[in-house]
């Protein structure tokens, strides 16, 4: 998820149709240029080797109704869009929506440059990026730690998840180590009490907070075509 403003001013972006790497290429408005959608830069047209990069905002992949319980006043968008009949827009679990072959087959629609072994070319990872490093966080790893505390660019994060469907957050985690709490609340060496948000990790009843750090949920082979000397974390 990325800011819509280049330069500080606000604009709209289009599907191209053109893929690199097996990801879309999206046009903005103003310029026409070309933009990676895994790294928000431009990669061809007016803005091509400009060093402008889009501003990156904190996302989570859940579910509308887990979404809901904490945050009832949210909007959506209406799935009669005007484009395309509304019966288009399937869940992806569902047999007749239009990539439910593509999520549970294997295989890729095109060649991976670049395989690794480490992990199955569609399995979901957390890519992390903090001080000029990158690392990846394999989902099924929260089946058996939900909170895993880390460090990525010299900066300590801990990340909370679950492995049902890629869901997970990344905060700042300053100098301290965290656990898994019954509810998904995480408590700190302390002792402290503290509340996944969609902007921070906040102390319960106290004024400490930690911010969201954003990530990026991906297939493992997308991530590792933009980010092939990244680590990989490793369970236990």
């Amino acid at each position: 998820m990325y800011s819509a403003k280049i330069n500080g001013e606000p604009t709209t972006f289009g599907t191209s149709g053109m893929l690199y790497r097996s990801n879309k290429l999206m046009y903005d408005r103003a310029t026409n240029s070309l933009w990676n959608q895994f790294t928000g830069e431009p990669v061809a047209g007016p803005l091509a080797d400009s060093g402008v990069r889009l501003p990156f905002f904190p996302s989570v992949l859940t579910t509308w109704e887990e979404w809901l319980a904490e945050h009832p006043d949210t909007t959506a968008l209406d799935v009669e869009t005007g484009v395309y009949p509304s019966d288009v827009y399937r869940n992806e679990w569902e047999p007749d929506a239009i990539y439910y072959n593509y999520f549970n087959s294997p295989l890729t629609m095109f060649p991976v440059f670049g395989r690794s072994g480490d992990l199955a070319q569609k399995e979901t990872v957390i890519g992390v990026r903090l001080g000029g490093e990158a690392k990846a966080y394999p989902v099924s790893a929260f089946a058996d730690e939900p909170v895993i505390n880390d460090a990525v660019g010299g900066r300590p994060i801990v990340l909370t998840g679950r492995s049902a469907f890629g869901e997970a957050r990344v905060y700042e985690r300053g100098a301290q180590t965290f656990t898994a709490q019954d509810g998904g609340s995480l408590r700190s060496a302390d002792g402290a009490l503290w509340t996944p948000g969609e902007d921070a990790l906040a102390e319960a009843g106290g004024p400490r907070t930690l911010s969201r750090i954003p990530t990026i949920t991906s297939f493992w082979h997308g991530w590792r075509s933009f980010h092939p000397d990244a680590a990989l974390y490793k369970r236990e």
